[in-house]
């Protein structure tokens, strides 16, 4: 995904995340930084640095914070905006959601029937 900008350079969009939700991101057609938590802040500053993008998504299970961790760096900075999104593993918490039955009802909001395997 991209986007001009006044000066006429173009700016990406990208979602920082972990190797098991990168798939899903990929498949969606969004461009992906994969990393590990231990490596998320150090990956996420380089990205800042390389210039490439205007919005980064940020999986808030490898940072939950990325403003604060990225301070720093984004200090006189406007891109890019760095936008936190909720992990998967976070989304899906067994004590908060079922995630069978949202994946069954989100199969049947789309194709309007159950698929059982």
């Amino acid at each position: 995904m991209t986007q001009a900008t006044k000066s006429g350079t173009t700016q990406r969009v990208a979602v920082l995340t972990d190797s098991e939700t990168a798939t899903g991101y990929r498949l969606a057609g969004a461009s992906v930084i994969e990393t590990n938590a231990e490596q998320a802040v150090s990956v996420l500053e380089q990205a800042i640095q390389d210039g490439t993008y205007g919005l980064i998504a940020v999986d808030t299970g490898l940072i939950p914070d990325p403003a604060t961790a990225t301070a720093r760096v984004m200090r006189g900075r406007d891109l890019p905006i760095l936008l936190p999104i909720p992990s998967l593993r976070d989304a899906f918490a067994s004590d908060t959601v079922d995630a069978k039955a949202y994946m069954g009802k989100l199969v049947r909001d789309t194709i309007g029937f159950d698929i059982k395997l």
